[in-house]
């Protein structure tokens, strides 16, 4: 059995993420503490699944707080001090569904996970009758949103001058991000802000096709700046007032360059995964920080790897994979919502082209390349090998996938998903188009030579 992903459990509803799968999870990860909030976002099948996931829990001698429906960063917000499970399948489709379990606000680590995993295939009883776990209604958004607008208000300016266009994508960031930027008295606009599980307006993922209305809305507008999220608002798209999408690793580097320069302590970590661009090891070195890097999903464990080996003059400022960012300062969970408002502020300061001019954008591409599941571990054993002979001028690590760096520092990392049936290619150079189909070669060789 092979429930959790990179990103918890998901899947379609019909088949994987059932009522009776949510009902057994919460039972056994019930065994893990004595409270836990359960949250779910708008999805058509969310509120069944958390009642289910809810039942598992109070069964296991679990009190449950019911927050009802809230974005992730909410969930995990509340599960500060205690625990959580989040119904969500964040960007995918409406057909599917999903588990993200928390612990003090933070992912659940593989090892726990694996722990949860363990006891559903082995199958946990109830406890007894009288020993069943109470429930009770909890309002956890307005804490959230005043705690988010409190925690951005330390940087950058007012941004009472600043229009903010909004595309909530018919998800859970329709109940927090236009409020807490009116909190910070920006001036907001909003399209798709409205909850509707079976996301109307546009897909839910947010990419370059899907927010193509909003980018030619944001250019017949006099926004400053635009946002989009994705289903459950742990994701932020960021676009200029052209209406042009803000590459993912700018807006990290922006913000790590930040977090860094504004550090108390002499050694300044940021934490980012292996398909993040060199611009952020660039900004951060210039700021004074450094960059260490984790495997992709595992945001939480880089985290508490930094912390681990830290010294007094040590303090993880920030955590970024592309399109999902941590602010330990606030809370140890991916918040796109306290994104926004950090970002809000800052470009009020200074100017979202101010703020990128000092990156060098080089060009990046991300390619996926058909693979079923069951031949990934071949396919990436096979390319561990295959590329450093492809490419015998590259310098190679194979901590995360297989990562080559050529000498004029452009780059390219191939990876298998962990939650579609792709390896993923990612790659940053002068001439990316063709590093990409020189990789893209070997690697479709790999694969159909796979058993």
């Amino acid at each position: 059995m092979e429930l959790f992903g990179t990103a918890g459990i998901r899947g379609g509803v019909d088949e994987q993420v059932t009522p009776e799968l949510a009902l057994s999870v919460g039972r056994a990860a019930g065994q893990d503490g004595d409270e836990f909030a359960v949250g779910h976002d708008g999805r058509v099948t969310s509120p069944a699944l958390a009642d289910a996931v809810a039942a598992g829990l109070a069964s296991a001698g679990v009190d449950v707080g019911r927050v009802g429906q809230v974005p992730t960063p909410a969930l995990a917000y509340a599960s500060q001090g205690r625990r959580g499970v989040m119904v969500t399948a964040s960007h995918n489709p409406p057909t599917d569904n999903g588990l993200k379990l928390f612990a003090d606000g933070r992912e659940y680590t593989d090892e726990a996970e694996a722990a949860v995993e363990r006891r559903v295939e082995s199958g946990v009883t109830p406890t007894s009758w009288d020993a069943w776990g109470d429930g009770l209604t909890e309002d956890v958004l307005p804490a959230y949103r005043t705690a988010v607008a409190d925690y951005a208000r330390q940087f950058g300016a007012d941004p009472e001058r600043l229009t903010v266009a909004l595309d909530c994508g018919n998800g859970m960031a329709s109940v927090a991000t236009p409020q807490v930027l009116r909190a910070l008295d920006a001036g907001v606009v909003t399209v798709e802000a409205n909850v509707d599980g079976r996301f109307p307006g546009r897909q839910s993922k947010p990419t370059p096709e899907t927010l193509g209305a909003f980018s030619r809305f944001v250019a017949d507008t006099t926004a400053d700046l635009g946002v989009a999220h994705d289903g459950d608002a742990d994701r932020i798209v960021v676009l200029d007032s052209d209406g042009e999408i803000v590459h993912e690793d700018t807006v990290l580097a922006m913000l790590a360059e930040h977090y860094t320069g504004a550090a108390t302590v002499d050694d300044p970590v940021v934490v980012t995964t292996p398909n993040a661009s060199g611009r952020i090891d660039e900004r951060v070195d210039a700021a004074g920080g450094r960059v260490e890097r984790v495997r992709l999903g595992a945001l939480h464990e880089g985290i508490a790897r930094e912390r681990r080996n830290a010294t007094e003059d040590t303090e993880v400022v920030f955590a970024a994979e592309p399109w999902k960012h941590v602010h330990p300062a606030f809370g140890g969970w991916i918040d796109g919502v306290a994104s926004a408002a950090v970002l809000t502020r800052l470009v009020a300061a200074e100017g979202l082209d101010r703020r990128r001019a000092a990156i060098t954008e080089r060009p990046y591409r991300k390619v996926s390349v058909d693979c079923p599941d069951s031949q990934k571990p071949a396919v990436m054993a096979a390319l561990e090998s295959e590329l450093p002979d492809a490419f015998p001028e590259s310098a190679v690590a194979t901590d995360h996938g297989v990562r080559l760096t050529f000498p004029d520092d452009a780059w390219v990392l191939v990876r298998p998903s962990g939650t579609e049936p792709y390896v993923r290619i990612y790659a940053e150079s002068d001439d990316v188009d063709a590093l990409v189909e020189d990789v893209r070669t070997v690697v479709e060789s790999a694969i159909e030579d796979a058993p």
